[in-house]
């Protein structure tokens, strides 16, 4: 009797685990209490179809571990000062669970009735800042096509949750611009 009960702890235990781990295409990880918690991998795919981690980012200590290597270009950044100024960053600005989760949000995108009726089609690019928190302010559109597609390009931006990692420059996060953008395209 007293083994019948250890094994039915232990099946019960080992199910309550596999309950907590969570694997997609996108991500993996382990959930509790409908959290994420500990460190989640979150993948991409390559032009032959590979599966690549993108990045490794700990959702208890909140801290980016890994990220996929980016161009090494200058970055807008602001400086103690507040002016602007484009520099070499450590990392950019990251969505946590990159391009694949922030997909997610920007799918979310409305196209215009005027914009569709006019056929207008093209790419709005709305830039703003994330502070050293992680939190997006200032939103604005750079790059516009007008017939309501701008507005509708800056709702979803301004949609996107609190969920960037900001730049760094050396071991010290940084504000910085990021700049996104929207396809408006009809479909045949």
């Amino acid at each position: 009797m007293k083994q019948l009960v250890l094994l039915l702890f232990l099946l019960a235990s080992l199910t309550a685990e596999a309950q907590k781990m969570r694997k997609n295409d996108l991500e993996s990880g382990m959930l509790e209490k409908g959290e994420k918690v500990g460190v989640w991998e979150y993948y991409a795919y390559t032009r032959d179809g590979s599966q690549v981690v993108t990045q490794k980012y700990d959702h208890t200590t909140k801290k980016l571990l890994f990220y996929r290597p980016f161009d090494d270009v200058p970055y807008a950044v602001q400086n103690a000062a507040g002016d602007w100024t484009r520099q070499r960053v450590k990392h950019p600005v990251f969505f946590i669970g990159g391009d694949a989760a922030l997909a997610q949000y920007i799918s979310k995108l409305n196209y215009p009735a005027a914009a569709q009726n006019k056929n207008v089609q093209g790419r709005v690019l709305v830039s703003f800042v994330v502070d050293t928190l992680g939190q997006a302010s200032n939103h604005q559109v750079v790059l516009g096509i007008g017939s309501g597609c701008d507005e509708e390009a800056l709702r979803v931006a301004r949609s996107i949750p609190a969920q960037w990692i900001p730049a760094r420059i050396g071991s010290r996060a940084v504000v910085s611009k990021y700049e996104l953008p929207f396809t408006f395209r009809m479909r045949p």
